[in-house]
């Protein structure tokens, strides 16, 4: 699985921003340890989530790519397929739920997606993508669960190793595992020693009771503010792999993604959505024990103002 990081690497070469990685010397002092911030809100779209979109996309046949492309978002992958099809010339398909942030909504439908909204109370989106895809003959890219998702997600590891060297910890979100499992495996095959720490918000805690039981759990749409991270649970492909490759879960408050938020704005003038700062929180709360070397992963920036303005004003 390395090997195909790489080589999603290679696809994603001049069409995915290498962006940048921020340090602080307040959070340094505060740690007693090295942090090194990868920005992947700086990424297209805003989100890591182009990466595995387009090494998805990449890997379609003419065939496909002429039928088109179905997939289902509460925002950041509905956002990076419909620019990705838009790039590419491909027709793309969004199932999207009705509250999903305005800002995420709209510019779906800016790149050029046709989006379905729906109400996540009463239906599934999963299956509302499944019908639209036999009734139209169109292919499935899931936000998560697929190899090629997951391998496209690991290149922002592998990125951040290459630019950092080696480290003794690595902070990932996790919604789905898509993100968490491919910098998981990326780590592994690059800096064996490092440890992968997965963070969810303690409301949406299923990824974490499925590490340690090893029995897969679901919470159907956690009351969270880190709204990319309310998919129900991990999936058949990265919930194997979260498995193998990942060192521990863990999770952390409402208040201190909060909090976490707030730093990244006040101390490093970045915008980060909640989902995107829970490995600072999980660091901040002390959910994870700082030491050493440590990557994290801020994976968007993607955020409405209102959401913000109530954060900086918590």
């Amino acid at each position: 699985m390395f090997e195909e990081i790489k080589a999603a690497q290679r696809r994603l070469n001049g069409h995915a921003h290498v962006t940048p990685v921020m340090t602080s010397t307040t959070l340094n002092r505060l740690t007693g340890a090295q942090v090194y911030f990868k920005c992947e809100n700086f990424q297209k779209i805003g989100a890591f989530k182009f990466r595995g979109a387009f090494n998805s996309f990449s890997r379609l046949s003419e065939e496909q790519r002429r039928r088109g492309v179905v997939t289902f978002s509460s925002g950041n992958h509905a956002q990076a397929v419909a620019l990705v099809g838009q790039m590419l010339g491909v027709q793309t398909t969004v199932v999207m739920p009705g509250n999903a942030p305005v800002t995420k909504l709209s510019a779906t439908r800016a790149y050029g997606a046709t989006v379905i909204e729906y109400d996540p109370a009463i239906a599934s989106r999963e299956d509302l993508a499944r019908e639209l895809q036999e009734e139209h003959r169109q292919t499935l890219v899931p936000p998560f669960d697929h190899p090629d998702i997951v391998a496209g997600q690991g290149t922002a590891a592998l990125e951040l190793l290459e630019q950092v060297g080696d480290l003794d910890m690595l902070l990932v979100p996790c919604g789905g595992g898509g993100l968490l499992s491919g910098c998981a495996i990326a780590a592994r095959g690059r800096c064996p020693d490092c440890r992968t720490i997965g963070v969810e918000p303690e409301l949406g805690d299923d990824a974490t009771r499925s590490f340690r039981t090893g029995k897969l759990h679901r919470v159907e749409n956690p009351p969270t503010i880190a709204d990319g991270t309310r998919t129900p649970s991990l999936g058949r492909v990265t919930f194997p792999l979260v498995l193998e490759y990942v060192s521990d879960m863990t999770t952390v408050t409402e208040e201190a993604i909060i909090e976490a938020v707030q730093f990244l704005f006040y101390r490093l003038k970045l915008v980060v959505e909640p989902s995107g700062a829970l490995g600072l929180a999980a660091l901040l709360s002390e959910a994870a024990v700082p030491r050493g070397k440590i990557g994290i992963i801020l994976s968007g920036g993607n955020i409405d103002a209102a959401t913000m303005t109530a954060i900086l004003n918590a």
